[in-house]
């Protein structure tokens, strides 16, 4: 391999990472070829001036994100299943139709939401720990807006978000997602952007494709704007591209709602090929991407993959993000990142439903950013919820060494585990709830109204959050589930 011209200028940022990151920006524009076998580590040390420990490093990053193929005694390659041009590499040449953005033009529709009732045991897939927040440390940012604040600022203002709200998330985006966002709309919720998004983009009658397993409100919002959802197979590996390409030749399909990163429910991260290859499906049938990136934080193998939207030179990847899985749901803040006028007409449609997000909140939370508070808050949770996830493994092994036949993959990142008992798991929600145990069964994450079923003849598969609770409350609930699920044996 030819070396990199590679400069180390980013003084806050550890030289493995920027040598793992240049070495992916090579390979994503195709200056790298797939298969491509690069030079040993030793070589690569003494031609960038490294640590030949620095190098391992963001080598083995690279092999955990997809990147690379490790061999015994012959190195690292390209892993070669990457398309033949990247997403970049393939609209090289200028665009000539339309970009996909075609309107809806009805109005308003609503979905009611689902709340949780304490439980003893809650293995609730997206719930942060409560009891860790640091309320006193987010209480001071409360009292200094109050007392700092510019009353002119509570009237009726800018329905995209306060504007110190949007340069913190603009600065965090750049700095932990690689995502430079052109605009963005701060709205209250993923929920309410997911519905902002049906309501501006789906007309009665459109086809929007979705993971044949997937995020139950998401779908409802959709569907209740109208849209016939089609759902897309799935494997261990992720979305399947080739029913993807069959679907699209088959429907004249809109969009397509997509969580790449820890996938709902089923948490396979999606590979950069099968990414890639995605994005160039889409840009050629004309379809805008939703990309739901609802807890990209919690990643332990390695650092997470960069999100697709950081990828999009076409301008179709709508992208989707939450503060609740690092704060609390009741914050409702989310936000979207898209092209300037996707972000208009979401403008247009969100100030019509609310107008504007609870601006108190708003400020509190960037002030907090601007501290240093959220970041440091961010640090001890992921490294808690690496625990916690070690801590459910290590159960989960223990039942399986003394016989009961559940499978498993340890995700990559997260805050839930998806589990194959072997066993009906559709009797387990009501049996559990009557001893204090909350469990989300495979059977919910199927929407009867696709068109297309592609439900197993048996649910057999639960999710099992592991962030809300105590390593002890979760060893204990699981003590409970397996009882119910193996009592027969």
């Amino acid at each position: 391999m030819q070396p990199l011209d590679i400069k180390f200028t980013e003084q806050h940022k550890a030289k493995y990472l920027q040598l793992a990151q240049a070495i992916r920006t090579a390979i994503i524009n195709a200056e790298i070829a797939p298969a491509t076998k690069l030079s040993s580590a030793r070589e690569m040390a003494h031609t960038y001036q490294l640590n030949r420990h620095t190098v391992m490093n963001a080598l083995q990053l690279l092999v955990a994100e997809g990147w690379l193929i490790s061999h015994q005694r012959s190195g690292y390659r390209v892993t070669d299943s990457l398309p033949i041009q990247s997403s970049v590499g393939a609209l090289s040449t200028p665009v000539l139709h339309a970009k996909p953005y075609q309107f809806a033009k009805t109005l308003p529709h609503s979905k009611p939401a689902m709340e949780l009732q304490a439980y003893r045991y809650n293995f609730a897939g997206g719930l942060p720990d409560l009891a860790r927040f640091p309320y006193q440390e987010f209480k001071r940012a409360v009292s200094y807006v109050c007392n700092h604040l510019d009353k002119n600022q509570l009237h009726y203002g800018d329905v995209s978000g306060c504007t110190q709200l949007k340069s913190q998330v603009y600065r965090y985006l750049q700095k932990a997602r690689n995502l430079t966002a052109s605009d963005i709309l701060i709205c209250n919720g993923s929920q309410e952007g997911l519905f902002l998004i049906a309501k501006a983009f789906i007309n009665s009658g459109d086809y929007i494709a979705v993971e044949s397993l997937g995020y139950p409100p998401a779908r409802q919002a959709f569907s209740a704007c109208g849209a016939q959802l089609v759902d897309i197979k799935q494997d261990d590996e992720g979305l399947c591209v080739d029913d993807l390409r069959a679907q699209l030749q088959r429907y004249a399909i809109k969009m397509l709602y997509l969580t790449p990163l820890h996938q709902y429910p089923t948490t396979v991260t999606l590979s950069p090929t099968r990414r890639l290859q995605i994005y160039q499906l889409c840009y050629a049938h004309n379809v805008m991407i939703i990309e739901d990136d609802y807890d990209h934080e919690f990643h332990y193998r390695c650092q997470p993959l960069q999100p697709m939207a950081a990828d999009d030179p076409a301008g179709i990847v709508i992208y989707l993000s939450t503060f609740s899985k690092i704060m609390f749901s009741a914050a409702r803040i989310g936000y979207i990142c898209a092209a300037p006028e996707v972000i208009a007409q979401l403008t247009a449609w969100k100030q019509l439903i609310n107008h504007k997000n609870d601006v108190m909140m708003q400020f509190a939370v960037a002030h907090w950013m601007e501290e240093g508070g959220f970041e440091r808050h961010l640090k001890r949770m992921t490294k808690l919820y690496k625990q916690r996830c070690e801590a459910m493994d290590k159960v989960l092994s223990m039942y399986q060494t003394q016989g009961y036949p559940l499978e498993y993959k340890k995700p990559d990142g997260g805050m839930a585990m998806w589990v194959n008992l072997n066993q009906p798991s559709c009797p387990l929600k009501a049996q559990l709830k009557q001893q204090g145990v909350y469990l989300q069964v495979e059977s919910e994450f199927y929407f009867p109204q696709a068109s297309r079923s592609l439900k197993p003849k048996q649910f057999s598969f639960v999710r099992l959050g592991f962030a809300g609770q105590t390593s002890e409350q979760m060893q204990q609930g699981l003590a409970h589930i397996v009882q119910n699920a193996y009592a027969n044996l």
